[in-house]
């Protein structure tokens, strides 16, 4: 449970640091698509940070099982596949990084999908 709060902790911390970084290190300097790509990157990193912070508060209601364990690193691959491929994209302009992104984004899809399975037969 700590786990999985300090993992989103660090990732909060981080997905703040790393949008004020593009918005104020950024602008002017990538174009305009590459920023939106930045962007995106954050807005997902932190939508599961919240994702963290629900499983680590799940594991205390219902205890630690391997659902909701695979469900937070899942997540936590998520975050640094699908926003990492977006934060590298958009500084070194590398657009065939976008092909890793999916994998990212089925992680965190798969981790939700666990996370509803985990509540369920929890309940």
């Amino acid at each position: 449970m700590k786990l999985f709060f300090v993992l989103g902790s660090v990732f909060a911390f981080l997905a703040v640091a790393l949008g004020a970084f593009g918005a104020h290190g950024l602008e002017g300097k990538v174009t305009e698509r590459m920023l939106q790509n930045w962007k995106t990157g954050v807005t997902y990193q932190m939508f599961h940070v919240g994702g963290l912070f629900v499983i680590a508060f799940l594991i205390g209601k219902l205890g630690q099982t391997s659902m909701l364990t695979a469900a937070g690193w899942l997540m936590v691959a998520g975050i640094l596949i699908f926003s990492g491929s977006l934060y590298v994209m958009a500084l070194t302009g590398i657009k065939v990084l976008g092909a890793i992104t999916p994998i990212g984004g089925l992680a965190f899809l798969a981790g939700w999908v666990l996370v509803a399975i985990a509540v369920m037969k929890g309940m």
